[in-house]
Parts: C-alpha cells; structure tokens; sequence
C-alpha cells in the first residue's frame, strides 16, 4: 500500500503511537510520520505508507498553521498546561496592549527550543535531560511566524491562530509572549490545523482509519478513498511527460534527454514531476541545465 493518510491525532497519543496504531491496523510495516505532535496536541499529521515513506522529509518541510490558547500568568517547566508550575503572577495588562505584543512576534526571528523537547544534544535528547534536571544551552534557530491572528481575548487566555515555518515550538512563543507581557505565559492548548496541503477537514481518526478498514465506515468508503496518491502531494514540482519510447530509460533509472521530455521550461533547473507516456507518475526528477537532461531523484516505482 502506497500513499498517505491525513491522520487527525487526537490527545494522549505520540506521533509514533499512531504510527505504531496504524501498522497493526493497515498490517503494513513500512508506515513514516511528517512533523512530531506533543501527546497533548491535536490535529493533522500526515502518515506515509510504503514507498511514500520517501517523501516524509519533503513534507516534514512545509509550514504549519496551528490554533493555540496561550495561557498568561503561569509560567511552567514544560512551557504547557502539562507541566510543573513554576510561578503564577497577576495579569495586569490591557487587550490593547497585549495585541501590540503579539503583533510584534510576526517575522522572522531567532527562537530557542524547549528543554522538553525531542532535539538532541550531544546524541542526547534534550527532554531526557530535562526529567533528570539538566538543563543545558540551547542554539536558537531561525523561525518565521508568516501571521498571528489574536481570535479571542478573554484574559488570562487568548486563542490564536498561528501560521509559522518548520521548526517554530509553540510552546515557546506562548512562554516568549508572557515573558514579554511581564506576567508569564505557558501554552493552553493545541491544534494543528493545516500543514503541507492537508487540513483538518479531510482528516481521520484512527477509529475512522478502522472502520474503514474492516468494511464498517458509514458513507462506504474503502481505504483507497481515502488513500491520497504520492505525486498529489507533490504540486509544488511542475509536471513534465516523457515522450513514448523512453520506459526502458525510465525504469532503470536513467537520465532522461531533455528533447525526449515534454511540458519543461527549458531557461530554469529544479525538480519535476515526471511522468511516462501512459500517464504513470515515476518519480522526482531535476532538471540539469548544463547537460539537458532529467536527473533522477525520487523513484516510486
């Protein structure tokens, strides 16, 4: 079984739960996960199954939309509801005030990760340091928070709508923004929204996953209705056709002449979707302009 499934993570499972879930589920081995979810968050994760498992990192890269509710004055070891209180402080600040904070954490930035998070450090992760009571210096990384939009007020929380690049803790831009409010402020909630094209509307449980599976799901669907092929996924690459004559070129996985391919814009290189005669998606291709022809990346044969 090749493709991906728009799982809708629910709270209390790991990413790699549902990954575990989903193999005894489908009865497939070979299953990846794009984008870690805290157990305590909610919402897409897309699941990749067989040879979709190749493009795990293409769309671990895209960005993310999250809705959030950060929760001012409590300060905690986690920067989540979950974790330890550390302080608690009155929160004397107006709407108006609080905004223009927000506001100014839209940009590119400089954020430092979590000790309670799944990077690592020296080859160790940095919450298994964390629960031992290490903490260690932390590298920032570059961020970029596209938008940020404040839905509700109703103090001490606020729900936000976040949309941000790979890589951006939501937890920390709760604690950075309560930091800045001068009250403290730790993450509410969380729920991913959006990310690499998939949204929460075409999203599965796992219990809807099961049902479909076993023949049970109330509007008869099959798993392959809601298996979404490898090249759908992939709109961002231009899609380019090799001219008939070409499959043995194409299956053992050779360059392929440019004058042999047709729908590329011959003035740029990148990479492409490319396709045989009959319509069959074959792989990620790129475009090497210096000698004309189509490198292979990606097979998916």
């Amino acid at each position: 079984m090749d493709g991906i499934i728009n799982v809708y993570k629910e709270a209390g499972f790991t990413s790699f739960d549902v990954v575990a879930k989903l193999r005894g589920i489908l009865k497939q081995k070979k299953i990846g996960h794009t984008g870690t979810l805290d157990p305590d968050a909610e919402g897409v994760l897309p699941v990749c199954l067989g040879k979709a498992t190749k493009i795990c990192e293409y769309l671990t890269e895209k960005d993310k939309t999250y809705q959030t509710v950060l929760h001012l004055g409590i300060t905690t070891d986690t920067q989540d509801r979950s974790g330890n209180v550390l302080k608690e402080q009155n929160v004397e600040i107006s709407a108006e005030e609080l905004l223009t904070i927000i506001q100014g954490f839209a940009g590119k930035q400089q954020q430092i990760p979590p000790m309670y998070s799944a990077l690592k450090v020296n080859g160790q992760k940095l919450c298994d340091l964390a629960r031992k009571g290490i903490e260690v210096e932390r590298k920032a990384r570059e961020i970029e928070i596209f938008s940020i939009d404040v839905q509700k007020i109703d103090l001490p929380f606020v729900t936000m709508e976040v949309h941000c690049s790979k890589g951006t803790y939501i937890r920390t831009l709760c604690h950075d923004i309560g930091e800045r409010a001068g009250c403290g402020g730790c993450m509410e909630k969380l729920l991913r929204t959006k990310t690499a094209g998939f949204s929460l509307e075409n999203s599965y449980r796992l219990t809807e996953i099961e049902q479909v599976v076993k023949g049970m799901d109330e509007k008869g669907q099959s798993i392959g209705d809601i298996l979404i092929p490898i090249d759908a996924v992939l709109h961002d690459y231009p899609k380019v056709t090799a001219v008939k004559g070409t499959e043995k070129l194409l299956y053992n996985g050779n360059k392929i002449p440019a004058e042999k391919v047709c729908g590329i814009d011959t003035k740029s290189g990148g990479n492409y979707r490319l396709y045989d005669a009959e319509d069959h998606f074959i792989g990620i291709f790129s475009y090497q302009m210096k000698d004309q022809v189509f490198k292979p990346e990606k097979m998916f044969l």
